[in-house]
Formats: structure tokens, sequence, C-alpha cells
């Protein structure tokens, strides 16, 4: 891992011979380390460059160790210097290629095929996010969704906005504790749709990434999208799916009162309320199914409903549970003031 801040395997060898001495010269480290003098020299040379090693005067030679809180410490800088100019031209980079005529027609879509790849181009498009990342989770998967990304887990500690669509069927698929009721606790914003018709992820409205078949159990090729009317037309599709998408609102999510529910009765009522089969609501709650229906019908009772309609409209009245947002219809104008004054 040292090669990183440029420390070669032996030049770490060299430098922890020093931990516990004091000074040591050419000969007594050949000695001690068992390496020529002919090898160490270029070694010693090295540590001295890099700040590790300090010379003495006097004859013979004598090497002194820097301690390492100072010397390695110093090292890291000048490497988080250097990454920080190579992000400025990155950024430079970016901003060329997204600039009018900077990428040709066939730069605008790329194809990128196999799982892993396309798993790694995933995690690289959205750790270069910096202020938004939109999604739609569907099947089929490039790797069975299991806990939450870690990329997503870094991006919402600095603040960067997730919204995600969940098909009904894909919430079947992830684990409720590890994944999705650790991100919306995190602050990821979640809403549920049925019959997505893509899987789709956009990038700081900037770059999208999307299958480039549906109808397969895995993912074998994606769609890496620049800025085009291609990736106008993810956007939008997102943005419409968003509004008419029910919020998800499990445990730990930041939109839900404290102590609102147990939070046994809080999933249900939230994987109720997406439309989600019985038999499927309690294998991923982890009940059988005659214990879930027990269940369901001492959550009705309490809520002094007698059908399960009945028992969403209540949940919502209590704040358990949140419905969309109503739109107005189509081709008819909203005022700002319906009493006229």
């Amino acid at each position: 891992m040292l090669d990183i801040i440029g420390l070669r395997e032996v030049d770490v060898e060299v430098y922890a011979a020093f931990a516990g001495t004091g000074p040591r010269t050419l000969a007594e480290l050949s000695g001690e380390t068992g390496m020529s003098r002919q090898r160490l020299t270029p070694v010693l040379r090295a540590l001295v460059e890099k700040g590790l090693l300090a010379t003495l005067p006097g004859t013979p030679r004598a090497y002194a160790p820097i301690r390492p809180e100072i010397a390695v410490e110093a090292l890291l800088r000048r490497k988080e210097q250097e990454l920080a100019g190579a992000r400025v031209i990155a950024e430079h980079l970016r901003d060329r290629y997204g600039a009018p005529g900077g990428l040709r027609p066939a730069d605008l879509v790329e194809v990128v095929s196999g799982t892993d790849l396309i798993a790694e181009r995933a995690d690289e498009l959205l750790r270069s996010a910096r202020h938004e990342v939109v999604f739609v989770d569907k099947p089929p998967y490039a790797q069975p969704p299991s806990v939450l990304h870690p990329a997503e887990r870094d991006l919402l500690g600095r603040r960067v906005r997730f919204r995600g669509i969940y098909d009904r069927t894909a919430l079947e698929l992830h684990d409720l504790a590890s994944d999705l009721e650790e991100g919306l606790a995190l602050g990821e914003e979640a809403r549920v749709v049925t019959g997505a018709p893509v899987k789709l992820i956009v990038v700081d409205g900037k770059v999208g990434l999307v299958p480039l078949r549906s109808d397969q159990a895995m993912i074998g090729a994606a769609l890496v999208v620049h800025p085009s009317a291609l990736l106008d037309a993810l956007t939008a599709l997102f943005g419409c799916l968003w509004r008419d998408g029910l919020p998800l609102r499990l445990p730990g999510s930041a939109s839900q009162a404290p102590d609102a529910v147990p939070v046994e009765d809080a999933r249900l009522l939230a994987l109720l309320t997406t439309g989600m089969p019985d038999r499927s609501i309690a294998k991923q709650l982890g009940l059988s199914y005659r214990t879930y229906q027990r269940r369901l019908r001492a959550l009705m009772a309490a809520l002094g409903a007698h059908t399960r309609f009945q028992a969403g409209l209540r949940a919502a009245a209590r704040g358990w549970v949140t419905l969309p947002e109503a739109q107005p219809p189509q081709g008819k104008k909203v005022t700002a003031n319906p009493v006229g004054r």
C-alpha cells in the first residue's frame, strides 16, 4: 500500500531497521539487514530524498531516522497536493469534453460488456458525482444486490443527493435492513413504482448508464450515455416516474416521525402500500405466511380498518406512511388563488 506514496518494500524494510535505535552507519545497517553495501546505498539515498532519513556530519557517514508521524505525514501531504492537481486537470478535461463539439456523435454512447466491467463502470460513475445521483432500480443486475453500495454510502456522507425509484419487483430482491433501510437512514430519497420500463443511473445530469437489454436474467452489456437527446430522455423519464411514485418510508427514513409505529409494523405497512404480494412481503420480513397474516390482522384491528385499502388510508392519516403528491390533471391550468383574492 505504501507504494502509493512512493515507498518500495525495500525502503520500508530499511527504514524499519531504525526502529528503537539511534543513528546507523552503512556498515552497521549492512550487518543488521543482511544487505550488501552496494544495494543499501541507493536505498538510503532514496530515503534521505523522501525525508525519512537525515545524514549526520562526520566520518563514517551516519543516518538518523525521522519519526514516521512527521516523515510519512509529509509524504501524504505531498501526494494529496499531486492528487489535487490531477483533479483540476481532470475537471478541465471533463469540461472540454462536455463543451459543444467536444464529443463526436460516435462518442456520445459507450458500450460496456461483461458484468464485472459494468459494475466497475457504475462504481466509477457514481464516485464522480458532485451534486445528485438519480436512479431507477429493477432487475436484471450486474451484481445481485445485498448491501448498500459503498459508493452511495460514501457520497451520502459527502451530502450528495440520492433519489431512487424502485420497481416493485426490486423490493423483493433487496435486503431491508442492510440495504434499503440503511440508505434511507443516511438520506436517500426513495419511491416505488409498478412496471418501471427500464433501469438507469444519471449522475449530475451529465452522464447516464442504462442496460442494453432488460429482458435477460443478468446484464451482459450496458450503455454509458453522455450529454445528448438520449440522456435528456432518460432524465425526463426519471422525472415522470418520480412524480408518480409512492414514497418509500421504512424505519430509519429521514422523513419518518420517531416512534410513530413499532419497527415491525412500519416495515409491514411500507411494503403493504407498495402493492407487493402478501407472500413476497412475508418472505421479505422473514415471516411464515401464517405469522404474516396474523400480524396483518392485528395491525388492521389496531387501525380500526376492515380492508387493506382502509388500513392504508388510516395509516397515512396518522403519518405512518406517505402518499404520493396529487398532480393536477393535464391540460388544466392551476390558478395561484382559487378564491379570487
